[in-house]
């Protein structure tokens, strides 16, 4: 049977890209695609123009070889490689991360550790878009958690949302994830996957692509620990219904009778084989 790819990092970072772009003011909304990421303006120098051109090369390539198989041609990927070094430095567009645009809001954390603590809760790390303009001048051309011009525009946190494409990913991967053998067995499988969904609701948007190009690791990773919150929540409060029952001599969930006889077994086997070892001991 032919196996069917439900997810995979490619399309989940372009619905993350376009879900983190609705809360983003551009001059010109060609800008919101990125060459490459940097931490500064600084960084921006001869090594990372030259890899922003070959990033940059690589996607035109990519686009029109699956434009062209889109259309029913039978082609080769290698017939669609652009040259980097035709690419100009004025199309380029570089993302920087930074909290320059971000209002401040002291107090929010006791003890501040990084620039985050101080300024305003975001759902997503802050970033500008900057090119360089005909005169090799950098310019901002975009902002994140923004509204208007670059110049008369004002700090926005509420103007976006997830793609809808995005939440069906979410909740496609809390559905299969919720088939694994050792989860699908519990009772409430459901309130599991449900926690999982808002937490992907709550976090989904917080990934770095600076950082990393593995979406669906993280987004895993967060499913686990939600379903695994869930099943420890649920047998604290199991835990604490069958000491109620035994307390009142009344008989506990099956889950306690068993884990009882069990542990019964488990003495029983221990202290024969103590007996057993003295016993070769003396003689």
């Amino acid at each position: 049977m032919r196996k069917i790819n439900y997810l995979n990092n490619k399309d989940i970072l372009a619905e993350i890209a376009k879900s983190k772009n609705t809360f983003c003011s551009y001059t010109e909304q060609e800008y919101a695609v990125y060459d490459i990421i940097l931490p500064s303006v600084d960084k921006i120098n001869i090594r990372t123009i030259a890899e922003a051109k070959r990033n940059q090369a690589k996607r035109l390539g990519q686009k029109a070889f699956e434009q062209a198989k889109a259309e029913g041609q039978k082609v080769k990927q290698a017939q669609f490689e652009v040259d980097y070094r035709k690419v100009q430095k004025t199309d380029l567009v570089f993302r920087i991360m930074t909290y320059d645009h971000i209002p401040e809001e002291p107090g929010r954390k006791k003890n501040p550790r990084t620039i985050a603590d101080t300024k305003v809760k975001l759902n997503f790390p802050p970033f500008q878009h900057f090119r360089f303009d005909d005169d090799n001048n950098l310019t901002c051309v975009g902002k994140s958690h923004w509204e208007g011009g670059m110049e008369n525009g004002f700090f926005q946190l509420s103007n976006g949302k997830a793609t809808d494409k995005l939440a069906m990913m979410w909740m496609k991967l809390c559905d299969r994830y919720a088939t694994r053998g050792n989860v699908r067995g519990y009772t409430y499988n459901d309130e599991m996957k449900g926690q999982a969904i808002l937490q992907l609701a709550q976090i989904g948007l917080q990934f770095d692509e600076s950082k990393s190009a593995n979406p669906f690791a993280y987004y895993t990773a967060a499913v686990t620990n939600s379903f695994v919150r869930v099943i420890n929540l649920e047998k604290r409060n199991q835990n604490i219904r069958d000491d109620i029952l035994e307390m009142n001599h009344m008989n506990p969930s099956y889950t306690r009778q068993a884990q009882g006889e069990w542990d019964a077994a488990m003495k029983r086997e221990k202290e024969i084989r103590d007996k057993q070892t003295q016993t070769s001991t003396w003689l």
